[in-house]
């Protein structure tokens, strides 16, 4: 893939963004890259007025500080049924991007959260375009928290590299390393077996909550299709799609 970056101050969403002003899928062939490779565009902002996370939820980012970006991958080889890959990919290239920087354990606490101990550094949005039983074009919408020092919102768990390491971080040499290890993670599907390698609480037993209350339960895997496979203490499978269990923390 060749990346093309573009810088912008400010957006209410760089999804949003992306979706609106991008290339769209025929004019991002092979033609347009280094090498017959196909084009990746990449939107940065400053700044998010809207930044949105999955459902209802919003991101917040102090302008300037920290990495909210978006990227559109068109991933045409992938059936759409497996589109989970992508979601995949993307959380192990960026497991290993933060793990340059810090020697705190990364994880990624199913669906795509980035945690480091119990506090999320990162999270992601994926929004897919399907064409026939392909995905056409698939954009991803990344809020890592680089050089932000203090969260003022109620969001109940969030930590930053500077809070981490007590110093700034480039945040373009960040986003370089990050786009090096997504290529490789998209080409090489062995790394795609560190997914479930790097699942927030994978081992030993821990609360969750779903529509009929909180329980224990151990995690015994997500299915290709993305839903997290649970055993409760009663020794009962449980299957979850995503907003359907809730880790307590």
């Amino acid at each position: 893939m060749d990346f093309r970056i573009i810088h912008i101050d400010e957006t209410d969403s760089t999804n949003r963004w992306l979706r609106a002003n991008g290339q769209d899928y025929t004019s991002s062939v092979a033609s347009d890259g280094a090498d017959g490779h196909t084009v990746c565009e990449v939107v940065v902002a400053e700044y998010q007025t809207a930044g949105r996370g999955c459902g209802t939820n919003t991101w917040e980012s102090e302008h300037g500080k920290n990495l909210t970006f978006s990227l559109m991958l068109h991933p045409e080889w992938l059936p759409a049924r497996r589109q989970f890959l992508i979601s995949q990919a993307v959380s192990v290239a960026l497991c290993e991007t933060l793990e340059t920087y810090i020697y705190n354990k990364v994880e990624i606490k199913w669906p795509n959260d980035i945690y480091v101990g119990d506090r999320k550094i990162c999270g992601i949005l994926i929004e897919n375009r399907l064409k026939g039983p392909h995905i056409a074009d698939s954009i991803v919408g990344i809020g890592l928290n680089v050089n932000q020092a203090v969260f003022v919102s109620d969001a109940p768990n969030p930590v930053s590299l500077y809070q981490l390491t007590g110093k700034e971080t480039d945040r373009d040499e960040l986003l370089q390393r990050f786009l090096k290890h997504l290529e490789d993670a998209v080409y090489r599907p062995a790394a795609l077996m560190g997914y479930e390698e790097r699942l927030y609480r994978r081992e030993g037993w821990h609360a969750y909550k779903d529509a009929e209350g909180r329980f224990e339960a151990k995690m015994d895997g997500v299915m290709d299709d993305g839903r997290l496979m649970l055993t409760d203490s009663g020794g009962n499978r449980r299957v979850y799609a995503f907003k359907e269990v809730t880790f307590v923390i």
